[in-house]
C-alpha cells in the first residue's frame, strides 16, 4: 500500500478510492474524497488538491468523469467481466475449493466495494466440486514451462478409487511429449504423445501428480500421426468430444431436426446435413471411435448410428447388455 502522509502520493491516492468507492450509480463529492483520505490513508488536504489530482490523472490517461460528482469511468475489468471470470473459477473442477475460493477473492478485489453484492453467488462454493489434487497449479505451471521449452515430462497418473482419493494408474511414472493444454467440460487436459506410439494422448491435469520436466528434447509434433499435417485445435476438439485418445472416423447419424442444437453443442458446425425430411436429419460428421460410441449412447432414445457398420453393430451389443442388466433387476 502507498505511504501516508506524502503529499506525491496523493494523486495516487485518489486513484484508489476512486476505484474503491466509485461508479456511475455512485459518485463522490470533493467532500467525500477528502473525507476518505483521512480516514484511509491519514492524508489531509483541501478542494483545490482534490481537484488538481484529479485533473493530473485524466491527464495520465484515467477516464474520470467529474458530472454531477466524480467516479471512475473505466476500469481493467467492467463488472460483468469479472463476473464470467469468477463464474469460470466458481465452477470449474480444476482447482481444490482453497485454491478456488482464493482467486475468487483476488478477482473480488479488483472489483469496488459495490461489486460483492453482485457476486453472492459464491456463497456456494463448498457445495461446488472441485479437484481433491492440491498439487493441480504447480502442475498446470510445469506442463506450460516444459512446452514453452520443449521438453519432455514426467508424471503419475492417477485415478479415483472406492475410498474416493486418487491412487497411481501403475508403479512408473509416464514419460510424454507434451504438445498442448486445453479446457473441455469444466477440466484440464495435456493432449501429448508417448514415444512409442504414433497418435495423440490425452491426460487430465487434476489426475497427475508428481510431475518434472525433463532435460530430454520432445519428439517433433509433426512425427506423431495425429499431427504431421499441423495441430487444429478447434477440428481436434470437435473429433475428441469426451477427449479419448484414438483414431477418428466418419460416422453417418440419423437423427430429428429438434436435435440439431445438440449436435452443434457437442460438434461445433462442421459437418454435413445430407438428408432432411419429414423433421428427420441424418448427419455426417468425423468424431473419435470411443467419443461417438459413448455419445450415441447418451443420446440412445434420439439417435441412431447408420454407419459404420461395426460401431453400430458395437452399440447395437451394449444396448443389449443393457437390456440384460435392467431386466435382470425388474
Amino acid at each position: 500500500m502507498y505511504a501516508t502522509g506524502n503529499k506525491k502520493m496523493l494523486n495516487m491516492l485518489i486513484l484508489e478510492i476512486l476505484k474503491e468507492y466509485s461508479d456511475e450509480d455512485h459518485k463522490l463529492t470533493q467532500q467525500e474524497i477528502i473525507r476518505l483520505l483521512k480516514l484511509n490513508y491519514g492524508m489531509e488536504c483541501d478542494r483545490r488538491s482534490v481537484k488538481n489530482n484529479i485533473s493530473y490523472l485524466k491527464e495520465l490517461g484515467y477516464e474520470i468523469s467529474s458530472e454531477g460528482g466524480t467516479y471512475l469511468v473505466s476500469r481493467e475489468f467492467e463488472d460483468a467481466e469479472l463476473r464470467l471470470l469468477i463464474d469460470s473459477v466458481l465452477f470449474s473442477k480444476n482447482m481444490t475449493k482453497k485454491q478456488a475460493k482464493g482467486l475468487i477473492d483476488k478477482l473480488r478485489g479488483l472489483g469496488n466495494r459495490y461489486f460483492s453484492a453482485k457476486v453472492s453467488h459464491i456463497v456456494n462454493l463448498p457445495d461446488l466440486q472441485h479437484s481433491d489434487n492440491k498439487q493441480l497449479l504447480y502442475t498446470l505451471d510445469a506442463v506450460n514451462d516444459a512446452i514453452a521449452s520443449k521438453k519432455k515430462i514426467s508424471f503419475m497418473y492417477n485415478e479415483y478409487g472406492v475410498d474416493f482419493k486418487l491412487h497411481p494408474k501403475r508403479e512408473d511414472p509416464y514419460i510424454v511429449n507434451p504438445y498442448q493444454l486445453v479446457a473441455n467440460n469444466g477440466k484440464y487436459y495435456l493432449i501429448g504423445n508417448i514415444d512409442k506410439y504414433n497418435n495423440a494422448a490425452h491426460f487430465r491435469l487434476d489426475k497427475m501428480t508428481c510431475v518434472k520436466i525433463l532435460e530430454e528434447k520432445c519428439k517433433p509434433a509433426k512425427e506423431v500421426k495425429d499431427f504431421e499435417n499441423g495441430f487444429n485445435l478447434p477440428k481436434h476438439m470437435e473429433e475428441h468430444i469426451y477427449m479419448f485418445g484414438g483414431k477418428s472416423i466418419n460416422v453417418k447419424i440419423k437423427t430429428t431436426d429438434d436435435m440439431m442444437s445438440e449436435l452443434v453443442d457437442w460438434f461445433g458446425r462442421d459437418f454435413d446435413i445430407i438428408s432432411h425430411n419429414n423433421g428427420e436429419v441424418i448427419a455426417v460428421l468425423k468424431c473419435n471411435m470411443s467419443a461417438i460410441r459413448y455419445w450415441a449412447l447418451q443420446y440412445g432414445p434420439y439417435v441412431e448410428i447408420l454407419s459404420p457398420i461395426e460401431l453400430r453393430k458395437q452399440i447395437l451389443q451394449d444396448a443389449k447388455e443393457m437390456v440384460k442388466k435392467y431386466k435382470s433387476n425388474t
